[in-house]
């Protein structure tokens, strides 16, 4: 089984618009369903709470690696396990990755999530099918969110 997931998006908006997006804490909140505590920072931790429904009860624990201005922004974030009793600090991280490549027409954003090593099984096959059904949700949230925006 493959230990990474990868989801390229087309979207019609400008490298410019897309990084927005992506980059303004408040504004990937939005269409990502989390209420951030602050911007994102490298070498930051990012905090929160998720809101999207069913799942208000995560919290959104992640450090900030790059932001390579309108290229790429990457974080490490924690597996939740809710059922593990273990603080979510404490959980596997896997590493998230946001590329932004200008098209003449938009911008393809790839999403790439690894590490999944971290997480012991037969969680992580848990993990692995539910993030990557996740990102497909994740992607077309974005899009709509800027085409909504634009």
């Amino acid at each position: 089984m493959a230990e990474s997931i990868v989801k390229a998006v087309e979207l019609e908006a400008p490298v410019s618009r897309v990084w927005r997006a992506l980059a303004d804490s408040t504004e990937f909140g939005r269409w990502f369903g989390v209420k951030l505590d602050g911007p994102f920072k490298p070498g930051c931790v990012s905090t929160g709470m998720m809101t999207y429904p069913g799942y208000e009860h995560y919290p959104w624990r992640a450090v900030v690696e790059r932001m390579d201005h309108e290229k790429l922004l990457s974080f490490r974030w924690h597996d939740f396990d809710e059922n593990s009793g273990v603080d979510v600090s404490d959980q596997p991280m896997t590493l998230v990755e946001f590329r932004l490549e200008t098209l003449t027409h938009g911008t393809r954003l790839t999403i790439t999530e690894s590490g999944f090593d971290a997480i012991p099984y037969p969680r992580r096959l848990e993990v692995l099918r539910g993030n990557a059904e996740g990102w497909d949700f994740q992607a077309n949230n974005i899009a709509s969110h800027l085409a909504s925006s634009s």
